[in-house]
């Protein structure tokens, strides 16, 4: 299967400690934070001591190795953010896709909102389960962290193998 490559496997399974560990400094410190994975690790943006990152990462791995995989879907995630779009935006196309009329356009408007509506709706179930079986791995398998380096202020690169 095409999410078992060696490459994106790792990704997703970085995806999934980016995840948890962003859940775990979460619950500790009320910082705006973000991530970026990849198949060699992930960045964490926010302004974070790196022993701190270090103890959410090493817990964030050890819970998921757990079967926490919970932790490992965010609300915050791109994935939910991009579902959303995506749907919401397909959707109110729809009704219009095939008016080539302005008047027809202004008055199929509320149709395309309800449609729009409906999308979004749809994105909101849709988007979680994205994560949970396409953009994340909880089961991280033999992943290691590797090392955890302070890029600059507010930047930390997470090093897995």
């Amino acid at each position: 299967m095409i999410l078992d490559l060696p490459l994106i496997l790792e990704t997703r399974r970085n995806h999934a400690l980016e995840h948890a560990t962003i859940h775990l400094l979460s619950r500790k410190f009320s910082k705006r934070m973000a991530g970026h994975s990849n198949p060699t690790g992930f960045f964490l943006l926010g302004d974070f001591q790196t022993q701190d990152v270090w103890t959410a990462v090493t817990e964030a791995h050890t819970r998921l190795n757990s079967g926490e995989s919970g932790l490992a879907v965010h609300p915050g995630c791109g994935t939910n953010m991009a579902t959303t779009a995506l749907l919401a935006g397909t959707f109110a196309w729809f009704p219009l896709r095939g008016t080539k009329s302005t008047l027809w356009r202004l008055l199929l408007i509320p149709i395309a909102l309800l449609f729009a509506v409906l999308g979004y709706q749809l994105s909101r179930p849709l988007g979680p389960w994205l994560q949970k079986y396409i953009t994340t791995e909880a089961n991280l398998g033999s992943l290691q962290i590797v090392d955890i380096i302070p890029v600059r202020k507010g930047v930390h690169r997470v090093i897995t193998n």
